[in-house]
């Protein structure tokens, strides 16, 4: 049996990041073969995997990343609000951000999984980080956007990081893409998505189905009367949840004087030019 030195387990909790005792308990198996005693924290980490893969990972948080044109938005979540505040989590989540700007493509929790870098693929990271917290740990929702021709991306996260949102603004030229006032606003808008959670960008974007959920429950409202009267008043109720549900439609929280549409538009005119917003996304942690 090889001696398990102190500086032997302290070179593996600095490679691994585990704690003293499971490094040297790991070391210890694998008779002093740092490569060994890595392989057996990896499996410890699959194992706590396949033995809490039932549970509910309703914790965790939401990362954004903005690089030139190209923007992700993702979620890392957990069993419990403990592990999401840990250092180690939200390390990794760091981490999950640059994967996903690396990831190929632009939506889909198993293409991260598979992407690598340096030479190590991040569902390989998850398992490190299973080993080290003990709880089922996965990659939740996750959205990439990369403009292609004018414009510019914002994003937000709430300050619990349960939350975030973020925005594709296209430009009408180069000038206005770097306005200062555009990119405010864009942010803006951004926060405005966290807060009141629009179904769609305009009513082009909300399904037959829900429309036709809403005729009905407003159809049930008024039954009884005449029919001319029941489709007028489905009719203006209709209109006025696309006005609450639509992005663009909706009274601007930091100005409620104002859509959202007309914000963004505005600030693209006193940019000298135009500005509007062609995508959306929203991730929670719940």
């Amino acid at each position: 049996m090889a001696e398990i030195s102190a500086a032997l387990v302290m070179k593996l909790r600095k490679t691994s990041g585990q704690g003293m005792m499971d490094c040297k308990k790991a070391l210890t198996e694998a008779d002093g073969d740092i490569d060994k005693a890595m392989e057996i924290l990896r499996k410890k980490g699959l194992a706590t995997l396949a033995k809490r893969a039932a549970r509910e990972t309703s914790e965790g948080i939401v990362v954004s990343k903005i690089e030139s044109k190209t923007g992700v938005l993702v979620s890392l979540c957990c069993e419990t609000d403990f592990v999401a505040k840990s250092d180690d989590f939200i390390a990794a989540a760091a981490l999950l951000s640059k994967y996903a700007m690396a990831c190929p493509a632009d939506s889909g929790a198993d293409n991260i999984l598979e992407t690598e870098l340096d030479g190590k693929k991040f569902k390989d990271q998850l398992t490190d980080l299973v080993s080290k917290t003990g709880e089922k740990t996965e990659v939740g929702e996750y959205v990439k956007y990369e403009i292609k021709g004018t414009g510019i991306l914002a994003a937000y996260v709430h300050f619990n990081r349960k939350v975030g949102a973020m925005v594709e603004v296209e430009c009408g030229d180069e000038k206005v893409a770097v306005s200062e006032g555009v990119k405010k606003t864009a942010e803006d808008i951004a926060m405005h998505i966290t807060a009141i959670n629009p179904l769609a960008l305009d009513k082009s974007g909300i399904s037959e189905e829900v429309i036709e959920q809403e005729k009905a429950i407003y159809a049930d409202q008024v039954k009884g009367k005449p029919a001319e009267i029941i489709d007028k008043i489905v009719g203006g109720k209709l209109n006025k949840f696309f006005q609450e549900k639509c992005l663009l439609s909706q009274p601007f929280v930091k100005d409620d004087s104002v859509t959202v549409e007309q914000a963004i538009a505005e600030a693209g005119k006193q940019a000298g030019g135009t500005a509007k917003i062609t995508h959306f996304a929203r991730i929670s942690v719940e």
